[in-house]
């Protein structure tokens, strides 16, 4: 092994001393296997998910959101979680809020929920869920062992929800850390960088 090889273990070691030992809070009463965002608890992470291993985990960080009908840019902060419960899916579940420019936070932001639906063929279905009112269907895959490029196939939209016509995501690891960027065409506008964020584990 190289030495930025030996390097690279050595930091995950590191950030995982304070990971490890954490995971969702537990019902001790529910008679199913409850979700897990740590690989080393709960049942065994399904074969089907090989291919998202490095996402499972619950991710928190601080993004830009930023878009021609918004007065941006914007700062926010962001948990992630991805969980599972040993079927051939992973959950979803992001919350976001508002920073302003020292950091503090102004209010929540957006919600969003849904499942990682990985195929035999290597396809990636990501259905997502929005507080806004919005569904998408997302399908993608991976483009190596740490990042992974979904687009929209559907979007559908309540009467109040803004006028969202397609999206595209790339999440990727950098140095142990999940980054991502997302692309929006909406309102009128065609498909352009929207949000991007760096998160840093902190359970799994």
């Amino acid at each position: 092994m190289t030495a930025s090889g030996d390097e690279a273990i050595a930091a995950a070691e590191r950030r995982a001393e304070s990971t490890r030992s954490r995971n969702l809070p537990l019902w001790d009463d529910l008679p199913i296997p409850n979700d897990t965002a740590n690989l080393r608890e709960g049942p065994n992470l399904n074969d089907a998910c090989l291919a998202l291993l490095p996402l499972v985990g619950v991710w928190r960080g601080e993004g830009e959101v930023d878009y021609p009908t918004i007065d941006g840019p914007r700062k926010f902060a962001q948990q992630l979680t991805i969980s599972h419960d040993g079927r051939p899916f992973l959950i979803h579940e992001s919350r976001a809020w508002l920073l302003d420019d020292d950091g503090n936070v102004i209010r929540p932001a957006a919600r969003e929920s849904g499942f990682w639906r990985p195929q035999a063929d290597d396809t990636i279905e990501l259905l997502l869920t929005h507080n806004t009112g919005i569904v998408e269907l997302y399908y993608g895959k991976p483009r190596n062992q740490t990042s992974w490029e979904l687009g929209t196939d559907a979007v559908i939209r309540t009467a109040t929800a803004k006028d969202v016509t397609a999206a595209q995501r790339l999440y990727g690891l950098i140095e142990g850390s999940l980054g991502y960027v997302e692309e929006r065409a909406m309102v009128g506008q065609e498909m352009q960088p929207h949000t991007s964020a760096l998160l840093h584990r902190v359970v799994g």
